[in-house]
């Protein structure tokens, strides 16, 4: 088995999705993502097709893999709260954006878990996954659906491995569903002891969380275990360090996934120096 890690970051679309895999390419990694549209708003993006299949082209000549990062404002856990209109977007948003994924020949779309204000936390849970199911009855690709879990800055939902795996286990399609592991926000969440992190694996290998997982967001933290704060700081320079977030990402329940750093850049604007530090690792 190849054991290279698949390291990468989030790369601008500036110059085109085949334009943020050449990026990514030159930085010296192997796996990135991007916005497939403008991650301010949830108004539906028709993509450039031919651009597209040249990322997908490029990516499988070069052995690159990416996944799309769905715009901020998409909330599965608001259900029909904004009202039919807001929630209908959502779901075409979602659709969209698994559209121009599968044309990029990406793993799938992350999308945050999901947090509801003011009402009961299982009309939050019911909400996410009758909007999953609203998506992917419409969706037959090969891109799946990545819920992220969430570091407890917006309220309490989505913050445990549990959460994830138990809204993906009670959708219609749970095939067409996977994970995206931030460690930034497992560790802000007070979810990952760092001088246990095989209690961690374990967790997940009981919960058949990993089996299911697709991509990892690869950040420190700039703030302590239990703090709730969504604040990445680059590889080494935050509270989790290089020893802990080494042994998970070198760990066999990670071996061939993809990670993304989502961190602040390198003085050269880049996260080469931070692909490189990762790189070493193996």
């Amino acid at each position: 088995m190849n054991n290279k890690i698949h390291v990468g970051s989030h790369v601008s679309t500036r110059d085109g999705f085949s334009g943020a895999a050449r990026m990514v390419d030159r930085l010296g990694g192997s796996a990135f993502q991007y916005f497939p549209k403008n991650p301010r708003s949830l108004h539906i993006k028709m993509p450039d097709l031919q651009d597209a299949r040249a990322c997908a082209v490029y990516c499988s000549e070069r052995g690159l893999v990416s996944v799309a990062h769905t715009p901020y404002p998409s909330n599965m856990a608001v259900g029909l709260s904004r009202g039919e209109e807001h929630y209908r977007l959502t779901v075409d948003s979602l659709l969209n954006d698994l559209i121009i994924a599968e044309a990029c020949g990406s793993l799938g779309i992350v999308v945050h878990f999901g947090h509801l204000k003011g009402e009961h936390v299982l009309v939050g849970y019911q909400n996410i996954i009758r909007c999953m199911n609203d998506v992917l009855s419409k969706w037959n690709g090969r891109a799946k659906l990545l819920i992220e879990n969430q570091a407890g800055d917006h309220g309490d939902m989505g913050m445990t491995l549990e959460e994830s795996v138990k809204v993906r286990e009670l959708a219609n399609q749970p095939e067409k569903i996977g994970f995206c592991l931030d460690t930034c926000h497992l560790f802000a969440a007070g979810q990952w002891d760092i001088q246990d992190t095989e209690g961690l694996l374990r967790k997940g290998r009981q919960l058949g969380y990993w089996d299911e997982l697709v991509a990892v967001h690869l950040n420190d933290s700039k703030y302590g275990s239990g703090s709730r704060k969504d604040r990445h700081a680059r590889i080494g320079r935050g509270m989790i360090g290089i020893e802990a977030l080494k042994a998970f990402v070198l760990s066999p329940e990670l071996t061939g996934k993809p990670f993304i750093l989502e961190s602040e850049k390198g003085e050269d604007g880049t996260h080469r120096e931070d692909i490189s530090e990762v790189l070493s690792w193996s």
